[in-house]
């Protein structure tokens, strides 16, 4: 669910939702998304290389985590877990280093669960509205492009808990 201008593909409002039936249950989908370990496995954009620290991990409301990543160039990323509901709901808030962080002052990225018949409707959303006003323009831009990542990252993640 995305406003955009058709022509363009650019994001109008500060958000994209994207959503996928999952024939899995809504625990194993969110055991998989709190390792952030194992993002890397899931991420449609192929940006995601690997997380800071080594080991597994589970994530908690508050916890912070670090993943180094690549677009083109090598950069790091410092996420902060903003809502975490077992089995239902997680959210992370991903700042940039310095010096982009006086930039790009951060996205959230959340993920709903909802079970049902059949399984577990996954819902995964891009929220610019926390970043720093000046960015979201160019930020909307990457609409299309961001959409469609995360109904790859939709597809891996029904791959990964339903092999």
């Amino acid at each position: 669910m995305v406003a955009s201008d058709p022509a363009y593909g650019v994001l109008m409002t500060n958000s994209v939702t994207v959503q996928r039936l999952i024939p899995a249950p809504a625990g194993a989908i969110f055991d998989l998304l709190a390792d952030p370990g194992r993002h890397p496995e899931i991420d449609g954009s192929g940006t995601v290389v690997g997380p800071r620290s080594k080991g597994e991990r589970r994530l908690a409301l508050g916890d912070s985590f670090g993943m180094g990543m690549d677009w083109g160039v090598n950069y790091a990323t410092k996420n902060v877990v903003v809502e975490f509901e077992e089995d239902r709901r997680l959210a992370w808030r991903t700042l940039a280093g310095k010096p982009l962080s006086y930039v790009l002052a951060g996205r959230t990225w959340r993920y709903e669960l909802e079970p049902v018949d059949g399984g577990t409707i996954v819902r995964e959303t891009w929220d610019i509205s926390t970043e720093n006003p000046l960015s979201r323009p160019v930020l909307r831009r990457l609409a299309g492009l961001t959409r469609s990542n995360m109904e790859k990252t939709l597809e891996r993640i029904e791959q990964v808990v339903t092999a």
